[in-house]
């Protein structure tokens, strides 16, 4: 019988973990981070894998190193037996056979950022929704750092939750978060909670839009009465989150004016708080196209003046943020045509909103990759309104062919590398060639950055053979 059964050392926060059996499913970089963080409190270590140790190469030397065995090429159900706690990474699906196990012996089945939350000192902003996540945290981090405060950033960007943590420190942590992440989460009680706007992603993971949803809506149920709630006004589905608000509701929008919250008047980006009524600054001062990118400034300087940060230093992080890599970043100008290199944008709605901060009728879309099971009626639209042609790559350029019929001229151009090469063949000075693949990356690269990478290198080669002006 497990410790577990006997007792509950588990069900606190802070848990004494010394001498129990810590099973953790998957070593990707979380399950890695989940290991680090109970070698430190004495826990004995077994780390499940479906990848062979070769495989795994570098992440495999450092979890020997930090005492635990491996199980590596596939995994029994049985294994969870010898268990009193099982952490699992967000890439390992609900449905596993180890983790049906698991639960079914009434052990405790932690994400790494539950984890985590068990022993966070600090207070907390958790960022998620289906797109902007990675922009809105990184621009909150830089406004807390510009007012002074002690800011950790990470969660799925970049930084598991579980490597920010050092003993006893009291940081701000800003969070990206996952809907893999929010649906094991039980014990964090963020105090500023936002969810950007939800749209179908993942559907090859949950079993619905509205299991999506269901898990994207947590961050707000595990909120308190003291805490603040940021929601769009403009995005149709954050309607329905409104009964999963536990918090104060704050709102954002670059359409209207809003009584409590974030939004748009004419060019001028403003709040609306306990504080009264206050302008920050011009969109054109922000350094990001798009009016999506106006929206995401709008929730970024929202909960930085919720936790306390001055209308200045938000305003003047805003003018100075350095875009992420891969969100719709500028690469450069060849000969006068714009190449735009959005490989983040994963989904269509992702890719729509892409679309939309360019001139009708003058882009030249690379569209493509693994398809997600989200559907294309919302992409399509804005594909017919701005995009010249679509430059199709990887598994969905059939399917694409037969949605795009009639409505934009198609190429099947089959690499990143050689629709870049196509596009520019065919642009005009003026035009945009713009990768926003609405699709994941992984029948062609390890991830969306090998895809960004493929198209920067492509776009880097035209501007020696033809002239860079960027």
């Amino acid at each position: 019988m497990n410790v577990v059964a006997k007792s509950t050392p588990l069900a606190v926060r802070d848990p004494e973990l010394e001498g129990l059996r810590v099973l953790i499913v998957g070593l990707g970089r979380s399950g890695l981070a989940a290991a680090r963080i109970v070698a430190t409190k004495g826990a004995r270590i077994t780390i499940a894998d479906d990848r062979s140790e070769l495989e795994l190469g570098e992440a495999a030397v450092e979890a020997r190193r930090l005492g635990a065995e491996l199980c590596t090429g596939g995994t029994p159900a049985e294994r969870a037996r010898r268990a009193d706690l099982v952490v699992v990474s967000p890439g390992v699906p609900p449905e596993n056979d180890l983790l049906r196990e698991a639960r079914s012996l009434g052990l405790p089945v932690w994400g790494e950022v539950e984890l985590a939350a068990r022993y966070c000192r600090g207070k907390v902003i958790g960022v998620t929704g289906s797109n902007g996540k990675s922009t809105v945290t990184t621009m909150i981090g830089e406004i807390l750092r510009r007012c002074g405060e002690s800011c950790r950033v990470g969660g799925n960007l970049d930084v598991p939750f579980s490597d920010l943590l050092t003993g006893g420190d009291e940081s701000v942590y800003v969070l990206e978060l996952s809907s893999f992440q929010l649906e094991t989460l039980e014990s964090l009680r963020p105090d500023i909670a936002l969810v950007l706007n939800v749209s179908p992603d993942h559907l090859d993971r949950h079993p619905s839009f509205e299991a999506y949803s269901r898990a994207k809506a947590r961050l707000l149920e595990l909120q308190e009465a003291e805490t603040d709630a940021v929601l769009n006004a403009d995005d149709p589905s954050s309607a329905d989150f409104d009964s999963s608000v536990r918090g104060r509701l704050y709102r954002f929008s670059t359409r209207g004016e809003i009584d409590r919250g974030a939004f748009l008047r004419g060019e001028r980006l403003v709040l609306r708080t306990a504080h009264g009524e206050e302008e920050l600054l011009d969109r054109v001062e922000l350094p990001l196209p798009g009016e999506h990118n106006v929206a995401n400034a709008l929730a970024a300087a929202l909960a930085a003046r919720l936790h306390g940060c001055g209308v200045e230093e938000i305003a003047d992080a805003l003018r100075a943020y350095i875009p992420l890599p891969h969100r719709l970043e500028r690469v450069a100008t060849v000969r006068g045509v714009a190449f735009y290199n959005d490989s983040k944008a994963t989904n269509p709605a992702a890719a729509a909103r892409s679309l939309a901060a360019f001139e009708p009728g003058r882009v030249h879309l690379i569209l493509g990759g693994r398809d997600k099971g989200t559907g294309w009626d919302e992409l399509v639209p804005l594909v017919e309104r701005h995009a010249l042609r679509v430059l199709l790559v990887g598994e969905t350029t059939a399917t694409l062919e037969r949605r795009l019929a009639g409505i934009v001229p198609t190429v099947d151009c089959g690499s990143v590398s050689r629709a870049v090469a196509i596009g520019f063949e065919r642009a005009r000075e003026g035009d945009v060639v713009l990768l926003a693949p609405a699709c994941a990356s992984f029948d062609q690269y390890l991830n969306y950055v090998a895809r960004g990478e493929d198209f920067r290198r492509a776009v880097q080669s035209l501007g020696r053979e033809g002239g860079n002006d960027a």
